[in-house]
């Protein structure tokens, strides 16, 4: 089976449609950040080139002694383009809504 075809069937399929379709993407990585963008290029390794991508993740604030616990407080931010390493990341999911 050439390369191709295994974009085509394979579970490397996700990224493949991605970016032919030029659909969006949300990628769950290793250090409990989310990533929601357009997938421009990748290999077989998962390192991806993303654009428009917006970063989500949640934090918990600090808080001084006998205090109450801090909710934690959903942070984002939006890169235009970035290089993500395939080794952080956990799982994709296409065109979520």
């Amino acid at each position: 089976m050439n390369q191709e075809e295994e974009f085509n069937i394979g579970p490397l399929s996700v990224l493949y449609m991605s970016v032919r379709n030029n659909t969006q993407v949300l990628i769950n990585c290793r250090n409990n950040k989310k990533l929601l963008g357009r997938v421009m290029a990748f290999d077989r390794h998962c390192n991806m080139v993303l654009e428009n991508v917006r970063e989500m993740w949640t934090e918990v604030p600090k808080t001084g002694k006998g205090k109450k616990k801090a909710q934690p407080v959903n942070k984002d931010r939006f890169i235009s383009k970035m290089f993500l390493r395939g080794d952080s990341v956990i799982i994709v999911l296409r065109n979520p809504k």
